[in-house]
């Protein structure tokens, strides 16, 4: 993890960015490791990750439970991240699909997603964004205003052409036709040029399907991008996407990602509960 943001002057290069070292008698001057940090405090900053959420890394998600059903669950939760993470570099580039966490609030979506941004950012230097849907809805309702410093496609662009984009709480915005409209946008432009996203949802993605077996999403896994396969383990009941969202967009977030289920969990914040952390 990177140490926080300071003022002190670096004491390697003095806060000039290069070290010099004997070269046969001569000076060779080489790059400092402070460039690379900074560089990765910049992307950090671009990213827009809400000071709430600055510390959230996968290695520090905390997977804890008296119940060992929860806690199964928190592992698989936080296996999937790391091996998103070690898979995201492919050949010929990134890869194209993300994950979509699904719980109730406190579960620690929003943590293993940031956690994967971060993780992301500093080792592969990647182009990140990050975006809570309701706070998006509202800034672009701000550029309206002819007094506004940004215009609506300048709240835009940045999500729509990150290299890896989280929207955080999905659902959770009343539907009218203009937030449709929005979303369709946003979700579309990622999944037609195979962007990867990452989601988290307090509602379920799909119904389950009882079998001897276990309980298995209705929808099919299907065929496109190269997401894996879904978490055969029950999802219980409770509100679905599909009464938040368009069926068309819940039908196209399955295709886009990964479903992570984080359900078993009460609707409760765990780490404050449990942990006596800061909230996720």
């Amino acid at each position: 993890m990177l140490p926080e943001t300071s003022d002190e002057t670096c004491p390697l290069c003095g806060g000039r960015g290069w070290v010099l070292e004997p070269d046969a008698g001569a000076g060779a001057a080489r790059p400092c490791s402070c460039r690379e940090q900074d560089r990765v405090r910049r992307l950090i900053d671009a990213a827009r990750i809400p000071p709430r959420y600055r510390h959230c890394r996968i290695s520090n998600f905390q997977t804890s439970s008296p119940s060992a059903a929860e806690r199964n669950q928190l592992q698989g939760a936080r296996r999937l991240a790391e091996h998103y993470v070690e898979g995201f570099l492919q050949e010929g580039g990134f890869r194209q699909s993300g994950l979509l966490f699904v719980g109730p609030p406190g579960a620690g979506k929003t943590h293993l997603a940031v956690g994967v941004l971060v993780d992301l950012i500093e080792r592969l230097k990647v182009h990140g964004r990050f975006a809570e849907f309701t706070s998006l809805i509202h800034q672009i309702q701000a550029t309206f205003d002819p007094g506004s410093p940004e215009s609506k496609r300048e709240v835009l662009d940045p999500l729509m052409g990150a290299e890896l984009l989280v929207l955080d709480e999905l659902g959770a915005q009343q539907m009218t036709p203009w937030v449709r409209d929005v979303l369709y946008l946003i979700i579309n432009h990622r999944y037609t040029r195979q962007l990867p996203t990452l989601f988290t949802t307090n509602y379920l993605l799909a119904e389950t399907v009882q079998t001897k077996k276990g309980a298995k999403p209705a929808s099919p896994r299907p065929a496109s991008l190269d997401r894996g396969a879904d978490d055969p383990n029950a999802a219980p009941a409770g509100e679905l996407l599909t009464s938040r969202l368009p069926a068309m967009l819940v039908s196209r977030l399955y295709e886009m990602a990964q479903p992570v289920l984080m359900t078993s969990l009460e609707d409760f914040r765990r780490e404050q509960k449990v942990h006596g952390a800061r909230l996720r």
